[in-house]
């Protein structure tokens, strides 16, 4: 895996995933002595916010922008003004966190003008076991949508194939299996397979980023 462009967008449906790898590359980068950006723009998941990390992700040396006050929790395609200065300063890695969603879409196409898109990676963030993306088809169909309704190549994909804590070696697999599929009908290399706590996959095809959990349920939330 190399990370090398100063921006990296991470796209995905409801439920990808896409924000726990968004907070873990973030952490990555930073352990890697980068200072980062993490903007959240994701107007779809009120349960699935980095905004959420705001705090805890700040003892890392992690900013995380996203709008403040009682525009915090609204659904609402907003770009707080201060993402264009990271993106501008040249001292920080960014990272975007974007939603799947036609909302998210639009919200990336509108940035797309203002972004340097020779430094630009575009990651989509797939699930197999999550709904939208479920078959090969409603895969390709929502990768070829969001790439054009986003005005943004999509230069990866990445394989997030999970069932919570019941994900098996075997569940990571056949979500790499399903990724070669993909693969081949858009013609886009997938990127790295992400394993969650420690699942072993020692015989992965793809490069593997391992992660962290860092949100939490609601239900975890109320019982923490």
């Amino acid at each position: 895996m190399n990370f090398s462009k100063k921006i990296l967008i991470f796209m995905g449906m409801f439920g990808s995933g896409k924000t726990e790898i968004a907070l873990n590359v973030s952490r990555l980068l930073a352990k890697n002595g980068e200072r980062v950006a993490l903007a959240d723009i994701d107007t779809i998941s009120p349960y699935y916010r980095s905004r959420d990390m705001r705090e805890s992700f700040a003892e890392f040396g992690i900013k995380i922008i996203a709008p403040r006050g009682k525009l915090s929790h609204a659904d609402l395609p907003i770009i707080p003004a201060e993402v264009f200065g990271y993106v501008e300063n040249p001292e920080f890695r960014v990272v975007l966190d974007v939603g799947g969603n036609d909302d998210g879409a639009v919200v990336l196409s509108s940035l797309s003008t203002r972004l340097p898109k020779e430094n630009c990676e575009t990651y989509y963030v797939l699930n197999p076991f999550r709904p939208f993306n479920d078959t090969v088809e409603n895969a390709v169909l929502h990768f070829l949508r969001l790439q054009e309704t986003s005005r943004m190549k999509i230069d990866y994909l990445v394989n997030n194939a999970n069932i919570g804590s019941e994900t098996t070696i075997e569940v990571i697999q056949k979500g790499e299996e399903f990724m070669k599929q993909v693969s081949e009908r858009v013609s886009t290399q997938v990127a790295f397979t992400a394993v969650m706590n420690g699942v072993e996959n020692g015989n992965s095809i793809f490069d593997k980023l391992e992660m962290k959990k860092y949100m939490m349920n609601p239900w975890e939330v109320e019982n923490a």
